[in-house]
């Protein structure tokens, strides 16, 4: 897939560096740690330059982010609701704890999306519960085009600067990944631990 992504972007320029991004955001096995770097790269061997490219980026990633928020937009608390009182029993998940997560979004959802951009993996999957959540759709924009211009700027740069070694970026993306990913983990379990333990003290009483 790599030799083909760059054979596209060769091709294309601007564009297909446009097109690969908005696509990695609504398709993540197309990895940002190859289109970025290796945009940064082309401006060494073409007449493209880094502001071009992080532009073009940026534009394909809030693209392909504002596509997720729609579909998030159909998903919305209302046909969840729906679901629960159909799979609820099952799902052991309640009205409530819908509401609750939902509010917790409405009140946090906008950092979270800004900081979930520069992750890779979630910097995709965090349109779609923006979406389900209604966050403010302006609020929206201005956070993942933010946070996307600081992912973009960050990886363009380093394939310029690192040129023909860019690949070495994905062993350092890879690293950067598995760290935010075990500290998420730890975080999620935690939560989890604290839901089953608020649930029991629940039914005690």
């Amino acid at each position: 897939m790599e030799n083909w992504i760059t054979d596209f972007m060769e091709q294309y320029g601007y564009f297909g560096i446009f097109l690969m991004i908005a696509l990695e955001n609504i398709f993540p096995p197309i990895p940002s740690e190859v289109v970025l770097p290796f945009g940064g790269f082309m401006t060494t061997t073409s007449n493209m330059n880094v502001i071009g490219v992080i532009l073009a980026a940026t534009a394909g990633s809030v693209v392909g982010a504002i596509i997720l928020y729609w579909i998030g937009l159909q998903l919305d608390v209302e046909r969840l609701e729906k679901i629960i009182d159909k799979w609820g029993h099952i799902l052991r998940v309640k009205k409530k704890d819908i509401h609750r997560a939902d509010a917790w979004f409405d009140r946090y959802g906008v950092w979270t999306v800004f900081f979930c951009r520069m992750v890779p993996l979630l910097r995709s999957l965090i349109s779609i519960p923006a979406g389900m959540s209604n966050m403010n759709f302006m609020k929206f924009l201005l956070f993942t085009t933010f946070g996307t211009l600081i992912w973009n700027i960050a990886l363009v740069m380093l394939g310029a600067s690192l040129g023909e070694a860019w690949p070495k970026i994905n062993d350092y993306v890879g690293v950067y990944s598995t760290i935010i990913y075990v500290v998420l983990g730890i975080a999620a379990a935690g939560v989890i631990i604290w839901f089953i333990r608020r649930r029991q003290l629940n039914n005690t009483k």
